[in-house]
Parts: structure tokens; C-alpha cells; sequence
């Protein structure tokens, strides 16, 4: 456990102490969110990204401590452990150099080298080794090998040379030299696999050394093989690749030095590139994905972060052309006050119908703000919107909002029970005015990835985008914190040591007795027991209970320092109080560390603040701007939608994003656009360009 907190240390900069604390708290059983917010002074005041950074670590670290014990039973059963591998096990840090280490001793499938074995050659090829010999010399040898097996002596020389290149191929030293070569000298190619035109015709004649290719653009050469568009592979630096073999095992007295090279060319080419290879594209995939996933994490977390409009009544439309649009008025609470149907779009076209409709239930309901998906006909059924707000002389205002996995959700059992009266197309328009309101609250409902703010979401290892992303969403919840006698089952689960039984016992105990009054009142809940309530109460809150801090973030176990900082500071305010005495002394007189004692400070000045009302709240429309009226050099204010690896995606209040470039994000040079950019983020862009027919949009939020 030492060298894996020294690797820890080294790798992350932390202290080895906090580093200590933060392993024996993940292995008692504390959640990420609890640690990161209750347990500061153990931990050195580590934030949730550093500490699932060396979670994550832990864990690589610990399956590798776990194969390396493996392999070394096994080489240790197989009577051939000496010093010499005991010490390439121990100073290997990656599986791969693990792997290598093993290479020999792995059981194998029948070879050329394992039958040449078989038919006695293995003495040959140690002569061949000695380099002592001439090949005309090692020919005259190989004829004592002649059986009914192997037919003449070129045929034996050729078995003993297939040895000496498995050996090659196994050794690990070499695979390491050729590995590292690989990386600073090989260079990916595709081709095109027929004369289909594609989207991946820009990879049809494609070349880059894949020490430079970008993560991205692995991934879309993967998909392209994949869906047989392309043919891609890699080339090697052979001549070099061979060398780095042959002075591997050449003497400088070496008698038969070319049939050594033939020895190193054969393993080269046929043992270690081909294995060599597949290596590589699986390494640059597993980089790709990690890169991607991890700005896929980054724009989830802003999504789920963007500010809630508070206490406004909303219309949900869902738009759609022949079944016409679904409408959901839900209330500032988020409770379904009215639903209809109507058709502004073609075929039907329908507009004054709809018009007298939806004005009919704006009144009635005091409707202020309309909630637009942005699928199917959004562009018509906004169009149709804007027009409906000149007419109204109300002041009425449209958003339009992603809608990725509003049908997902839909279509869910979750929606089926929670709206069992509504078909799925009247659920989308609920969420759709919902994701407005609250964007975090309506979008755990969904699955992480089904929310569209990445690239190749569906190319990436499942598991572990699943696992990233849930942390993401777990990270939010609890930053935020929920008020339990309103939060859904889908909210709940995502609380710290709340599991999704728990949370469904939360909600039907909420039913069964009525709002929970107090924190105290979570240890009645089934299943929910003390370590759960450890772990969540702090992230729960009550606004109806008579203790002001249930009302809070303070932990429970952090009631007694509370109550007695407030009575230290009497009539004068916590901050004022704080100015004028010695933070260490009083943190020391409450009984609590410094962290806990200024957190308990904010949470008491700011009873059940949302970190989420700091952020600018979205843009509010009320007219619609259409493509065509789009000039190059006009200025606009947009809603960056997504990040990626080579630009963003702005929604400048027309039915198509607009691209910005990476090169024209800044004036500056940047490596990533998310150095400048998050998802909400509201920017000044002009246009570049316009192509109306592929409905593309340049944009630049650099002023000319």
C-alpha cells in the first residue's frame, strides 16, 4: 500500500497523508460527494474531480499489484522465477509491461515455433544462437535433426529460426525498445474502401503520425472501418524496427549475421508488427475514449449546472408536422396543469386554431414563458411561436431547448408511471417544460449519455462511460442538494448513499406519512440505515422543518458547532465575526477544522443557497431569426450548446447550431477548446459563413 501512495503523490501532487486518509475513507464505505464536502481536513479540502481521479488510480493500481501477484504465481508454478524476472515484475508500472514480462510463460496455442519444439529442433536453434557458425556450417548440423517429421535440413534450419523468433517476439525488453519507437514513429493510414461518397470522405486519403492524431479523429476512423467506408492501418519504421531486433541478439563475431536478420525480419514482420499493431489501435482507441469521455463529462456537468427559472409558469411544445404539437403547461413547481394538441405545422397548417388554443391557455393559466424542443419542426413551430407572442401584446417570451432524450425518457417506465394517464408523446412536452425549469431535476431522469452533449458516445466502452458519467450527475445532486419532500425517485438515487431502493422507500414513505419535519425523521425509512444517513442527510434538505439547519447543508453531526458558533456571535453577523477573530483559534473553540467551520459560515449566511443562480440565466426570445437572413460580419448573442474537440457548437437563436473553429474562439493560441468554453456559456459570435443548402454556419467570436 506504501508504493501505491507514493505513486499516488507523484502522480496527482498530493500529500501523503490526505492521500492515506482519502484510501481508508473510500474503503470504509464513504461516498465521493460525502468526502469531498464533510471530510475536509482529512483530505486536504480535495474537490470530487481530484478525488475520483484517485479513486480511479486506486483502482488501476490495485488490479495491477493484483496481476502482478498473479504472474508471478504462475512463472513461480512453472519452476522458471529467478532474479532477473522477479526484478522486470517489480519495476513494470503499466499491465502492458506486465503482459510483456508474462509473454513467455503465457500458455500458448500450437505455433510453428511450438511444433519445431515437438519435433526435437530446439537444440539446433541454440547452436544457431551461439553465432559461431556459417549457415552453410548450421546446414550440415540440421542434417542430424532429418526425421520422419522433418523431412530434409532446410526445413529443420527453418523450424530453429521459427524459435529463435518467438523468443523474439516475446522478449519483453525488446517488445518495450519497439513499443516506444512505435509511438514516435508510426504513422496511421486510410484509405477509401470503394467509391461511395461518405461523411468520412476527408479520411479517403489519410495520413498522420500517430504520436500527432487526434482523439477525435481516431474515433471516426474506427466508425468508418467499422461501417466498411474505410481501410485503415498503421506502418511501421521496419529497417529500424528489424535493427533494434538484430542488435538484440548479434555478436560481433557473429558467423551466420544474415540469417540472424532473416531471424529478426521474419519475427518482426510476422510475429511482433501484426501484435504490435493491434496494440497500438486498441491503445489510441482506449486514449480517444478517455479524452472523449472526459469532455463528454465536462459538458454534462455544465448542462446539469445551468440556472433554473424559478417560479414561472411554462408551456412545453413538443413539434412534429403530421401528428401535429404536443403542449404541457406545468406550473412553477413543475405539476401539469393542462395538455392539448395542436397543428401550426404542415400538413395541416392549422395556425389560427392553434393560435386561439395556446392564447386560451396562457390566460388561463398565466403561462410566461414557452419551452421549445428543438427536434422535428422546431423550426416551423417556433416561427409559429414568435408570431403568436407579436400578437399576444403579452409579455410572453420562447426558449428553445435540446430535447436529446426526451423521448428516451418518454418512453421509460419511469414516465409510464409517473404520468400513466398521458400517451408518450404528451410526456416529452412535460419534460420539455420541465428541462427549463429545472434542468438538473429533469435530466436525471434520463440516461447520462442519451443526452447528447459528446461525439461518439455509442463508440466508447459503455461501462466506463457509464460509470463517468453517473459520477458527473452524482457530483451535481449533491453540490446543489434536493428538497426531499418534492424530489423524485430519480433525483433521490443519485444523493450520496442513496440507492435506487432507498430512494423509492423515501418517496412512498413521503406518501404514507406526509413531508419528512426533520432529519431525524430519514432513520425511519426503510432500509436506510446508519451509514446511508451518514452519508446523505448533510445533502438533504427540509424547508418546512422548525430546525433552521435541516434546512441547510450542515451535517447533522455538525449541529452542536453550529448552534455554538451562533451564540458566540450574538446580534453581530458571521462574517463580521469572522473579520474580527482568529479563524484557526475559533475553529479550534467549536471543536471542528477550519474547512468545516467556513463552510458551516457560508451554508448559515446563505440558508439553502443554489450554486446553480450564479450562473447567467438563458436567453429569453421572442422572435425567430431564419438562416437566410444570416450575413456574413453580423453580430449575434448565442448559447454555446456543446464542446468539442475542434470548436463548439452555438445556438445563435436559428433552427442550426453554428460551428466556431477552434482557431477562431480565441486571438490567442488554445489546445482545447474547453479551455475557454462550457456548455451555457453566452457569447458574442459574427458570422463567417453561411451555406444555406447544407445548412451550415461559420462563426467567429473573434472581432474583425
Amino acid at each position: 500500500m506504501e508504493q501505491i501512495i507514493q505513486i499516488l503523490c507523484k502522480e496527482l501532487n498530493l500529500h501523503a497523508k490526505h492521500v492515506e486518509n482519502v484510501i481508508n475513507l473510500i474503503d470504509e464505505g464513504n461516498t465521493i460527494p460525502f468526502i469531498a464536502r464533510y471530510r475536509k481536513e482529512l483530505t486536504g479540502s480535495m474537490d470530487d474531480q481530484v478525488l475520483r481521479e484517485l479513486s480511479d488510480r486506486l483502482n488501476y493500481l490495485r488490479n495491477l499489484e493484483k496481476r502482478r501477484d498473479e504472474i508471478r504465481t504462475s512463472i513461480t508454478d512453472q519452476g522458471a522465477m529467478n532474479d532477473e524476472i522477479e526484478a522486470m515484475l517489480v519495476s513494470a508500472v503499466t499491465l502492458s509491461e506486465l503482459e510483456d514480462v508474462y509473454r513467455p510463460f503465457r500458455p500458448k496455442r500450437r505455433t510453428r515455433a511450438t511444433i519445431a519444439r515437438e519435433h526435437g529442433l530446439e537444440p539446433l536453434s541454440e547452436e544457431i544462437l551461439k553465432q559461431t557458425y556459417s549457415k552453410a556450417q548450421l546446414l550440415t548440423l540440421a542434417e542430424e535433426y532429418v526425421s520422419e517429421n522433418v523431412a530434409d535440413a532446410e526445413i529443420a534450419l527453418s523450424g530453429a529460426c521459427d524459435i529463435i523468433a518467438e523468443q523474439l517476439s516475446d522478449d519483453a525488453n525488446a517488445r518495450k525498445s519497439l513499443r516506444a519507437l512505435a509511438m514516435r514513429e508510426a504513422v496511421l493510414i486510410s484509405q477509401a474502401a470503394h467509391d461511395e461518397d461518405s461523411v468520412y470522405r476527408m479520411y479517403y486519403e489519410f495520413s498522420e503520425p500517430i504520436q500527432k492524431l487526434a482523439g477525435h479523429r481516431v474515433l471516426a476512423l474506427n466508425r468508418g472501418e467499422r461501417e466498411e467506408f474505410l481501410k485503415v492501418k498503421i506502418t511501421f519504421p521496419d529497417p529500424r524496427a528489424v535493427g533494434i531486433l538484430y542488435t538484440s541478439i548479434a555478436t560481433l563475431k557473429c558467423a551466420c549475421c544474415d540469417l540472424i536478420r532473416e531471424i529478426c525480419e521474419d519475427a518482426w514482420s510476422r510475429l511482433i508488427a501484426p501484435s504490435l499493431e493491434r496494440e497500438l489501435r486498441s491503445s489510441l482507441t482506449e486514449r480517444a475514449s478517455t479524452q472523449a469521455i472526459g469532455l463528454f463529462a465536462v459538458n454534462l456537468q455544465h448542462l446539469l449546472m445551468q440556472p433554473p427559472i424559478k417560479g414561472r409558469v411554462v408551456m412545453g411544445v413538443d413539434p412534429a408536422y403530421r401528428t401535429g404539437c404536443k403542449i404541457a403547461v406545468v406550473d412553477a413547481t413543475g405539476k401539469v396543469l393542462d395538455t392539448a394538441v395542436v397543428y401550426p405545422t404542415p400538413p395541416q397548417s392549422k395556425t389560427a386554431e392553434a393560435e386561439a388554443i395556446l392564447m386560451k391557455l396562457v390566460k388561463k393559466h398565466n403561462v410566461s414563458l414557452f419551452s421549445i424542443g428543438n427536434g422535428t419542426a422546431s423550426r416551423e413551430t417556433e416561427a409559429f411561436i414568435a408570431e403568436l407572442i407579436r400578437n399576444s401584446n403579452l409579455p410572453l417570451a420562447y426558449v428553445v431547448v435540446n430535447e436529446a432524450g426526451a423521448s428516451v425518457y418518454s418512453a421509460s417506465k419511469l414516465a409510464a408511471e409517473e404520468f400513466p394517464q398521458f400517451d408518450v408523446s404528451l410526456r416529452s412536452a412535460v419534460s420539455i417544460a420541465r428541462r427549463l425549469q429545472d434542468p438538473l431535476a429533469e435530466l436525471v431522469k434520463i440516461e447520462p449519455k442519451a443526452i447528447g452533449v459528446g461525439q461518439y458516445q455509442h463508440d466508447m466502452p459503455q461501462t466506463q462511460l457509464g460509470e463517468a458519467l453517473s459520477g458527473v450527475v452524482e457530483s451535481c445532486v449533491n453540490r446543489v442538494g434536493v428538497d426531499i419532500n418534492t424530489a423524485s425517485p430519480s433525483l433521490l438515487s443519485y444523493i450520496a448513499g442513496i440507492s435506487a431502493a432507498v430512494a423509492k422507500n423515501i418517496v412512498t414513505y413521503r406518501e404514507e406519512n406526509g413531508m419528512f419535519i426533520s432529519r431525524d425523521q430519514f432513520k425511519k425509512v426503510p432500509k436506510l440505515g446508519p451509514k446511508a444517513f451518514e452519508q446523505c442527510a448533510g445533502f438533504l434538505r427540509i424547508p418546512e422543518s422548525k430546525n433552521p439547519l435541516d434546512r441547510t447543508g450542515v451535517h447533522p453531526e455538525s449541529y452542536k458547532t453550529a448552534t455554538h458558533l451562533l451564540k458566540l456571535c450574538g446580534d453581530t453577523s458571521l462574517s463580521e465575526y469572522l473579520a474580527k477573530h482568529n479563524v484557526e483559534d475559533l475553529a479550534k473553540e467549536c471543536g471542528c477544522g477550519v474547512p468545516t467551520l467556513l463552510d458551516i459560515v457560508k451554508d448559515l449566511e446563505k440558508p439553502g443557497r443554489d450554486p446553480r443562480d450564479e450562473l447567467p440565466a438563458p436567453i429569453l426570445r421572442q422572435d425567430v431569426l431564419e438562416i437566410s437572413d444570416l450575413k456574413p460580419g453580423m453580430q449575434l448573442l448565442g448559447t454555446v450548446r456543446n464542446v468539442i474537440d475542434f470548436g463548439a457548437f452555438v445556438d445563435i437563436g436559428v433552427h442550426q447550431d453554428g460551428l466556431v473553429h477552434i482557431s477562431q474562439i480565441s486571438d490567442k493560441f488554445i489546445r482545447h477548446p474547453s479551455e475557454i468554453l462550457k456548455v451555457g456559456d453566452q457569447v458574442t459570435v459574427w458570422v463567417l459563413e453561411v451555406d444555406v443548402t447544407k445548412k451550415r454556419i461559420s462563426l467567429t467570436m473573434c472581432k474583425k
